[in-house]
């Protein structure tokens, strides 16, 4: 049995706050990169060159890649063998509080959806915590902006509508969105489940690294028709137009009821940040 200090935890979860504000993700980054290459639009390769001038600045001057520095998002995968010494959702909140105060980063969380009252630390985050074997708890911190994740959706379709019904929702998705998610987007696709969990399984797809694909060929084919059909829509760099509305997108795929076939969309900017820490 691994002992875990709910300090180790609070700690871990601060740095990662700070440092997922301040730095992109390398494949994230890459993908912005190869983008900018890739267009052809004027316009659009202006504003792709604006965007990676701005990762750059923030990476080397360590300021917040956005402004909105997001409501976080707690993924805790927490070992069996794990003894944490201490509340660890506490923990975890603390570590947001300490990571938004001590960082100077925007707090944007109310404690009421309708009263509106700032909470003034960014707590409480959202987390999600699931069992897994061994002695290790793994912390994936992910900062959400609400420009673009109030552009995300969900639908339950029928069975019948099968994968074509996917792939209008998806298209649709983004079309409504428009330049509201700051484009050039990155799509986390759940399909399955129930009403609740394709909701996790598109928001747990942003994790995914955006430089590989999907394990299973069917899925794989269908995260590069999807990508490719985004793009077709002519979106562009921040409703610019061009080719690069979405940098990737990535599936999670997981069982659902034989009436059902629940699709989600989570739609986040290109200032898709995440960090994972192992304790």
């Amino acid at each position: 049995m691994k002992e875990i200090n709910a300090s180790a935890i609070t700690e871990a979860v601060a740095r990662a706050c700070i440092e997922a504000n301040r730095h992109l993700p390398g494949d994230v980054a890459c993908a912005l990169r190869a983008s900018r290459e890739a267009e052809t639009f004027p316009p659009a390769r202006e504003m792709l060159d604006l965007l990676i001038r701005n990762e750059a600045i923030a990476r080397e001057t360590d300021m917040p890649i956005c402004q909105d520095t997001g409501m976080t998002v707690v993924f805790a995968e927490v070992g069996q063998e794990v003894h944490i010494l201490g509340n660890f959702e506490q923990a975890v909140n603390e570590g947001v509080r300490r990571g938004y105060v001590d960082g100077l980063l925007r707090k944007s969380v109310v404690a009421d959806p309708l009263r509106r009252v700032n909470t003034k630390d960014n707590t409480p985050a959202v987390i999600h915590v699931r069992l897994t074997p061994g002695d290790a708890l793994t912390l994936t911190v992910a900062p959400k902006g609400f420009g673009s994740e109030n552009m995300s959706r969900l639908e339950m379709l029928t069975p019948a509508q099968g994968v074509e019904g996917v792939k209008r929702f998806v298209v649709e998705t983004v079309r409504l969105a428009g330049a509201n998610p700051c484009p050039p987007m990155v799509l986390g696709v759940g399909i399955g489940g129930d009403f609740e969990r394709v909701a996790q399984l598109a928001k747990e797809a942003l994790m995914l690294p955006l430089d590989q694909r999907h394990p299973d060929p069917y899925y794989a084919a269908l995260e590069e028709e999807l990508l490719t059909l985004v793009n077709a829509t002519g979106v562009g760099p921040q409703g610019l137009g061009g080719r690069t509305t979405c940098l990737g997108l990535r599936i999670l795929a997981g069982p659902t009821h034989i009436a059902g076939l629940p699709v989600a969309v989570n739609v986040s900017c290109h200032v898709t940040r995440h960090k994972t820490v192992t304790l």
